[in-house]
């Protein structure tokens, strides 16, 4: 659980420095992340022995889970503001325990439990009144990539333990799909004026994003998630939430709601409590 909590903390800057280059448009922001996080990894690569047909599998989830997943959430940046966007991830915890029930055809109700629990204490931290116009395909486009980033990581945990590969072996494979998919769709539409006018820091973010967000973070996410079961990979799915309120308080000295996020705290720790004392499924 310590790869995954690190994560966590890594992710909670980025909803904020998300937003202040998603007019940079959603294709080129995309395919710059995950480019970078392929550049970071493929030095470490290992396909030796995996086939063809390993290769390929993990090359898509790679494009399904960073870079189908990243062009949503991106794009839902057109509709939403960033605390909505990290709202709207709260639900992905459920998705994760859905498909994995779906998959092993049998749905395991503590982890199912244990997600619940994790929506709940998320949305008690983060929930608002909402109602702008354009809000219900932002939330629409937001679940489509949290359903791409939970199938990825479900099918990564069930597939990575039979290669014999470390997880540093195969994530080059995985960021290599994503870029594939993110390049090809951020070609024809670049707006290479934007990219020359680009300030220092602007650079600066899209680096964080892409080599420590986006490639190291998702190393440590999925080495995590091979590591632990589905009700605490559920549960961890929403930590990063609760992380970044805490650090647009202490970091930026935003206003907080500390009620609110010491009870939502605590009901997401009741989530993960409840899938450890749970014995096995």
């Amino acid at each position: 659980m310590i790869q995954l909590t690190l994560v966590s903390i890594l992710w909670a800057l980025s909803f904020g420095l998300t937003a202040q280059v998603a007019d940079l448009g959603t294709p080129f922001v995309t395919a710059v992340r995950t480019v970078i996080a392929a550049l970071v990894f493929l030095p470490f690569l290992d396909a030796r022995g995996l086939g063809r047909r390993r290769v390929l599998a993990f090359a898509g989830i790679g494009a399904l889970q960073f870079g189908l997943m990243y062009l949503l959430y991106i794009a839902a940046f057109r509709w939403l503001h960033s605390a909505e966007v990290a709202l709207f991830t709260i639900f992905t915890p459920l998705f994760v325990t859905l498909v994995d029930g779906v998959l092993e055809r049998r749905l395991r109700w503590r982890f199912l439990a244990a997600a619940i629990l994790a929506v709940a204490g998320t949305a008690l931290c983060v929930w608002t009144r909402l109602g702008r116009r354009g809000l219900l395909l932002g939330f629409l486009v937001m679940q489509g990539a949290n359903l791409c980033f939970a199938l990825g990581q479900v099918l990564y945990r069930r597939l990575a333990p039979a290669t014999g590969k470390r997880d540093r072996d195969l994530m080059g494979l995985l960021y290599l799909g994503a870029s594939v998919v993110a390049v090809a769709l951020a070609a024809p539409s670049v707006p290479w004026a934007s990219v020359a006018g680009l300030h220092l820091r602007q650079w600066a973010v899209l680096l964080y994003l892409g080599a420590v967000a986006s490639g190291l973070g998702f190393f440590l996410f999925n080495a995590g998630a091979r590591k632990t079961d589905i009700g605490t990979l559920a549960a961890f799915n929403n930590l990063k939430i609760p992380l970044a309120i805490l650090a647009s308080a202490l970091v930026f000295h935003e206003a907080v709601d500390w009620m609110r996020l010491v009870i939502g705290g605590t009901v997401l720790a009741l989530a993960l409590g409840l899938n450890g004392a749970g014995g096995p499924p």
